[in-house]
């Protein structure tokens, strides 16, 4: 089969844009692993799209909203960058990423293994920035990117936690509910724009974070039962 340089030159190009997007959604985790929140929102587009704990933030300025002031205010008071004492490792593992056929927009999907977590000392100076002392996560990204003038930038960050577990007790005695938005902004100064119909709900429960590719042997599309 003879392949002509223009085919070659598409298929290297979606070979770079993959890896692109891997780098992409790593650095997102090494970045959300020391706070540096300001970088983050620099991640994404100008129309882009958070779903995050029963809601959706909208455009940069909902992104800003997000990182910036909630998690910013909550866990490292305002400063941008890691804080003494608090432990928020993020790791982005097992992806899949699918090109259009275009090659300028994506979808990518990564599993997280989160252990977050304050330092006893900091406890004892009084300077509790978590709702638990340590404690363990597991979710799903289900991701959209769009490539800009060259540069490929996160779209839509659909993150779905999977479940929690404090680390005394561990996941088998995990709370079976997560805490979810119940208000949008402006009444919830950093709410989301606006509210999910029906959250993903946390195991022991059995819903799977739908896949946005079809079986890679198969091409058929899986549907939860």
């Amino acid at each position: 089969m003879t392949v002509t340089l223009e085919e070659l030159a598409r298929r290297l190009d979606r070979l770079e844009s993959q890896l692109a997007i891997r780098d992409l959604q790593h650095a997102y985790g090494y970045y959300l692993d020391k706070t540096l929140y300001s970088e983050v929102v620099d991640l994404f587009c100008a129309d882009c799209e958070i779903v995050f704990m029963g809601g959706i933030y909208r455009g940069r300025e909902g992104a800003e909203r997000l990182y910036t002031r909630r998690f910013r205010e909550t866990f490292t008071d305002g400063r941008n960058g890691p804080m003494p004492g608090f432990l928020l490792d993020h790791p982005q593992l097992q992806d899949v990423i699918t090109l259009s056929e275009d090659g300028d927009s994506a979808k990518g999907r990564f599993r997280t293994l989160m252990q977050a977590g304050t330092h006893y000392t900091v406890k004892a100076a009084g300077e509790q920035r978590s709702r638990r002392d340590q404690w363990w996560e597991g979710g799903i990204y289900e991701n959209e990117y769009v490539r800009e003038n060259g540069v490929w930038k996160i779209r839509k960050l659909d993150y779905q936690p999977v479940w929690h577990a404090d680390y005394e007790t561990g996941w088998a005695r995990s709370e079976q509910h997560f805490v979810v938005d119940h208000e949008t902004y402006p009444e919830n100064k950093v709410g989301p724009d606006e509210l999910v119909a029906d959250p993903h709900r946390l195991w022991p429960g059995t819903a799977v974070v739908p896949f946005h590719y079809p079986h890679p042997v198969t091409g058929e599309e899986w549907t939860q039962q």
